[in-house]
């Protein structure tokens, strides 16, 4: 990945987005794409849509989510400790012990989430692996409610420790890859495709609240109201220990981005997408989806008259947790995959089923 991407990718990481509180990474994605579409807007709901050859026909929509999983301070004890509650699907197992940021008006606080020691636990409590969110809380040091209020105040967002490691390989870890990944990779295509002339008008969306309702995508399509709409989330990775393939099929992490073939899917644009991924020589995986998918690809192919949909993926490990991990080839090879596929678009083409 050029230096540049992954300077931009590291920057959306670090921002904070939980859902409804997006507007940290949105500011970062406009000054970022500015250079490279012709359009950039922000609609009430906080989608913002970078746009290439406004007015041309047939409207392409990508969207990728940028909100992420998180917390919200729930309740302050007169002690001082901030009792929160969950912003999305957070796995509860994970988070005694997590490393939080508190993001305040004047800035973020830093965060532990405490639990009893396991000395003092019952066994009864040992063997309870899940703890309920309403029984934990969050120590930020201060030493009274008053003390506390002086930093933060309800319904303040919180998200894990934000940063992005390196591991082995082209294989890096963070909080958020669900689903900044996807955001990241629309916004990369319009690079990609910065110098080249379309027949389409491209519509590159970081949409919003997608954790909480697929929110951002079900108003944004409607708005843009496209002919092709193409999602691009995560998937899970099962190239781990104990993972059922018989459930998640086999998805390993650096083998190409995956390609969702079902319900879900327009079939004609899923040959586009296989074709292209085929004749460009770019790494590619099948994905199956027998069902509605839980991503934007869902309410998109559902908007208004309907719209020809797919869904390409990045393989992520330990999804929802504070380490996830992908391959920035893959990431790569989706903006490429998305890009080549966008280019052969055109007003002559008809993704009637047949």
């Amino acid at each position: 990945m050029r230096k540049e991407s992954l300077a931009f990718l590291e920057s959306l990481l670090t921002t904070p987005s939980p859902s409804g509180f997006e507007q940290p990474v949105q500011r970062i994605i406009r000054q970022t794409v500015g250079d490279w579409a012709d359009e950039v807007s922000t609609d009430l709901h906080g989608n913002v849509i970078a746009v290439k050859n406004p007015g041309v026909e047939p409207r392409v929509m990508l969207a990728g989510h940028c909100d992420q999983i998180g917390f919200m301070v729930q309740h302050i004890t007169d002690e001082g400790y901030v009792r929160f509650s969950a912003i999305g699907g957070v796995d509860t197992v994970l988070v005694p012990g997590s490393r939080v940021q508190i993001w305040a008006a004047d800035g973020s606080v830093l965060g532990v989430i405490g639990r009893k020691p396991i000395h003092l636990m019952k066994p009864e409590e040992r063997r309870k692996a899940e703890v309920e969110i309403s029984k934990l809380w969050i120590d930020i040091g201060a030493k009274s409610k008053k003390d506390a209020l002086k930093r933060i105040q309800i319904g303040d967002p919180i998200t894990f420790d934000l940063r992005m490691d390196r591991l082995w390989g082209d294989l890096v870890a963070a909080p958020a890859f669900d689903d900044k990944s996807g955001a990241f990779v629309v916004m990369e295509v319009l690079r990609l495709l910065r110098r080249r002339k379309l027949n389409c008008s491209l519509h590159s969306v970081a949409t919003v609240q997608e954790e909480v309702g697929l929110r951002g995508a079900t108003t944004s399509a409607y708005g843009i109201n496209p002919l092709v709409g193409i999602a691009v989330d995560v998937t899970f990775g099962s190239d781990y220990p104990d993972v059922d393939k018989a459930i998640t099929g086999e998805i390993k992490l650096g083998e190409g981005p995956a390609i969702a073939k079902g319900a879900n899917v327009n079939p004609v644009l899923f040959d586009l997408l296989v074709e292209t991924a085929r004749e460009k020589k770019i790494p590619y995986q099948l994905d199956a989806a027998p069902r509605a998918t839980g991503t934007d690809a869902n309410v998109m192919q559902l908007s208004r008259a309907g719209v020809a949909t797919a869904l390409v993926s990045i393989p992520n490990r330990y999804m929802h947790t504070q380490v996830e991990v992908v391959s920035l080839c893959d990431l790569a090879n989706a903006a490429k995959l998305l890009a080549e596929t966008v280019a052969r678009i055109d007003g002559e083409m008809d993704f009637t089923p047949q």
